[in-house]
């Protein structure tokens, strides 16, 4: 009888491990397309110095893009890891409604500029899983926000024009709430990172709705719909100062491995 009971025991638990090592580990990788509404404008360090204030410019409406990954363990101590990379890329006509300085040259009031910004953010995210069930899960860590970008000012009529770059990292708070109805596929989540210290803030927030399509033991997928915001508020960031924000509705899908 202990030889059959011991039989039926070891074959529950080889038939129950995939459904454990998947919800003790796992990887996560998705995208999405992101239709950015940008406003707020930019300077470098020869603005200011020259007396002139930052402008606020006009920009189109642009689609950028993200890619994620993300890697959760069974590990004690050790956190899950998420890596997201995000572009911000923006162009637009502004009529200057003052003079404005950039990169050392002035561009005159009542003159029509292009404004280009080409920015990208690599988010290296550390966190721990306070929960973590169908119903109700929170993540809790820290992102190391690395920001690398180009500011382009050109004014046609006149052919001047001025380009700044700059990069540089923004340690942020993280954190996660995602929360489920069983049986049903359906889900949202929030999520975000968040810095505010001296004369720099950084918020970077989206919340979803999700649908898991496919749910099987080798692989798992959904797709999401909802809105991302991005706010950068830098003072003097390698040379640079903005006032810039990003937001607008995503669609993405995500993977789980």
């Amino acid at each position: 009888m202990n030889k059959c009971i011991m039989a039926v025991t070891a074959v529950a638990a080889l038939s129950a491990s995939p459904a454990m090592a998947d919800t003790l580990a796992g990887l996560y990788v998705g995208a999405q397309a992101w239709g950015t509404n940008t406003s707020g404008g930019f300077a470098d360090n020869s603005t200011f110095s020259n007396g002139s204030t930052m402008a606020d410019f006009n920009f189109d409406s642009q689609a950028n893009t993200a890619f994620y990954a993300a890697l959760e363990h069974p590990l004690p101590f050790i956190p899950n890891v998420k890596l997201n990379i995000t572009s911000l890329d923006s162009d637009g006509v502004t009529n200057l409604q003052s003079s404005y300085t950039f990169d050392g040259d002035v561009y005159s009031a009542n003159s029509d500029i292009y404004t280009e910004t080409e920015l990208q953010t690599t988010d290296i995210i550390l966190y721990y899983e306070v929960f973590d069930n169908d119903l109700l899960s929170l993540d809790l860590g820290i992102n190391g926000k690395y920001v690398d970008g180009t500011m382009y000012v050109l004014d046609s009529d006149s052919s001047t024009q001025g380009e700044q770059s700059f990069s540089g990292i923004v340690p942020m708070a993280y954190s996660r709430i995602q929360v489920g109805l069983p049986f049903t596929g359906l889900g949202a989540y929030a999520e975000g990172s968040y810095l505010s210290f001296d004369d720099h803030k950084f918020s970077d927030y989206q919340v979803a709705l999700t649908y898991s399509f496919i749910e099987s033991l080798a692989v798992d997928m959904n797709i999401q719909a909802g809105y991302r915001s991005v706010d950068l508020d830098i003072d003097d960031l390698d040379g640079v100062t903005a006032d810039m924000s990003f937001h607008g509705p995503f669609a993405g899908l995500e993977i789980h491995f």
